[in-house]
């Protein structure tokens, strides 16, 4: 469960992305919609603790996110849309790292590295890969282990057609056990059939869709009339 209390969050002072979020985010696929610039990666940032609040507090799966950091964030995965890993360690030092700090067991960076289709680019450092590689270095990161919260923007973008099946194959498999997953997207078809909710902000606030239509085509409509 991600729980968000009164949360307010700006770049600038004077200029709130986030006014005042309240919000509650429980298993299964939640897609976070809107328009560019609306706030839907400012929010994943600040579950993921990339950002911190300005006022508020944000809990995941029961552990305060920056008064019980290391709880709160041992069983959460993010991949971000633009991939800020740093530029001279390798592919594999980094997933040995990501292993390590989740207590992974031997073989799991190994293992991730080559779903994500890097096996032969794991001794090349960041800076030698292009943006698609380094976006396919996170999403195996996030492949290590079986996290139980998942955060993802834009995950199929400047993905070819395997790895996005790959992609949709491991959150089926995460779906199937009962984990949380929130995928920030304008590609909304993909996930569509397995998406038990939605949310979006607007004006700083949150607003939640929380059941989706059973019907497919009601719910397309459902989530775009969301989204726009």
């Amino acid at each position: 469960m991600i729980r968000l209390h009164g949360v307010h969050f700006g770049y600038r002072r004077g200029d709130e992305v986030l006014a005042g979020v309240d919000l509650e985010i429980g298993p299964g696929l939640t897609l976070l919609v809107g328009p560019n610039g609306s706030g839907k990666s400012t929010l994943l940032k600040l579950v993921a603790g990339v950002e911190r609040p300005d006022g508020g507090s944000i809990e995941v799966n029961g552990h305060d996110l920056w008064r019980d950091e290391i709880a709160a964030r041992a069983s959460l995965a993010f991949v971000p849309e633009h991939p800020d890993l740093t530029p001279y360690a390798s592919v594999a030092e980094i997933l040995a790292l990501v292993a390590r700090l989740r207590h992974a067991p031997p073989g799991a960076s190994e293992a991730a590295i080559a779903r994500a289709g890097l096996d032969t680019l794991a001794q090349r450092s960041v800076r030698e890969l292009s943006m698609g590689q380094r976006r396919r270095a996170v999403l195996a990161a996030a492949f290590v282990a079986t996290p139980a919260t998942v955060l993802l923007d834009e995950p199929l973008e400047a993905m070819d057609r395997s790895i996005r099946a790959e992609v949709l194959t491991w959150l089926d498999g995460l779906l199937a056990s009962g984990h949380q997953i929130v995928v920030a997207t304008h590609q909304l078809e993909p996930f569509l059939a397995e998406a038990g909710s939605a949310v979006t902000i607007r004006g700083g606030l949150a607003t939640v869709l929380s059941e989706l239509p059973i019907d497919r085509a009601e719910r397309a409509e459902a989530v775009a009339a969301l989204a726009t």
